[in-house]
């Protein structure tokens, strides 16, 4: 594994027990500037996760609490008449920092999850004329219940299909949450970390290096055959978009990177393929009774796609 992120994912960890998987996935993430969302029942360490990881790089880290009587101007911020100064100023929102934890999105009334998601989509917010840029690196964690559903707007799949990665921690097993109780007896975890192991600047440098990694034909011609085959399939009512496979590419060359290659391998394709592309696929009834869960009906069609034969 690529040196800085395993010391970034072993700082993450003295907060977060287990669930390691989960934070390379977020780590990947990151490297390919996307949004991840989290859907997970309360109490599982989400808020913890995303603040252990802006703990670890120095960013700047803030946390809205979606409900339906949050306003736009929440997330994207204002303009108010300075007395002092005789002049309308900018005054931020929840989206001006590195790392934005949008707890329960689906809460939000469809106005306020527009305005959160076009952050997301343009890394810019606009208000009476004036352009303000998002700052880098800029990585929304958004989280919803999956069980609890009064009082929420369901995201529209539009929107769903905007959010990099889905993914889920789970509960801990019982070793793990022996641990966590040991860990909340001395003190709080996040006191742990006690400075960052990296500089938000690492993080963009990075980020260009992954852009650097190296896919071959036969790699991509295998993203294409496995988001294509959803789009023609009994089994789905609504198959992977373009978006889906310049996500899972993206996602891809991130893991390549992660464990210190130059070049992607189907494999990191086949680690990628679930959390990338399950969230953004609609099942038919049919499909609902074959496979259940997107996650499911994903990992058929990694098993059913020819692996090409790797060449670098």
């Amino acid at each position: 594994m690529n040196a800085n992120i395993s010391a970034l994912a072993d700082t993450v960890g003295k907060v977060i027990v287990g669930k390691q998987d989960t934070v390379i996935r977020l780590i990947a993430a990151l490297l390919c500037e996307g949004h991840v969302l989290l859907e997970d029942v309360p109490g599982v360490g989400k808020t913890q996760l995303i603040t252990a990881l802006s703990r670890s790089i120095g960013g700047k880290f803030n946390r809205i609490q979606l409900t339906p009587d949050v306003m736009p101007s929440d997330i994207a911020g204002f303009t108010m008449l300075d007395s002092t100064q005789g002049e309308f100023v900018y005054r931020d929102g929840a989206v001006m920092c590195n790392f934005l934890l949008a707890d329960e999105i689906n809460r939000a009334s469809p106005k306020v999850q527009s305005a959160l998601l076009e952050a997301m989509e343009e890394r810019q917010i606009s208000l009476d004329g004036v352009t303000h840029k998002l700052p880098k690196p800029f990585l929304v964690m958004a989280t919803q219940n999956p069980v609890e559903t009064y009082g929420t707007f369901h995201l529209p799949e539009a929107q769903m299909d905007r959010f990099f990665m889905k993914l889920s921690m789970g509960y801990p097993s019982v070793e793990e949450e022996m641990e966590i109780l040991g860990r909340t007896e001395m003190r709080n975890p996040i006191a742990n970390i006690p400075e960052p192991v990296m500089h938000v600047d690492d993080i963009i440098a990075m980020q260009e290096e992954v852009k650097r990694v190296r896919v071959s034909d036969g790699v991509k011609q295998y993203i294409i055959n496995i988001v294509s085959s959803t789009r023609s399939d009994r089994n789905t009512v609504l198959g992977i978009s373009p978006r889906g496979s310049i996500a899972l590419f993206k996602a891809a060359k991130a893991f390549a990177y992660i464990y210190d290659r130059e070049y992607v391998t189907p494999d990191d394709v086949k680690y990628a393929a679930v959390s990338v592309l399950a969230h953004r696929i609609i099942l038919s009834p049919q499909g609902k009774t074959a496979f259940g869960t997107g996650e499911a009906y994903i990992e058929s069609i990694l098993r059913s796609c020819p692996v090409p034969a790797m060449t670098r």
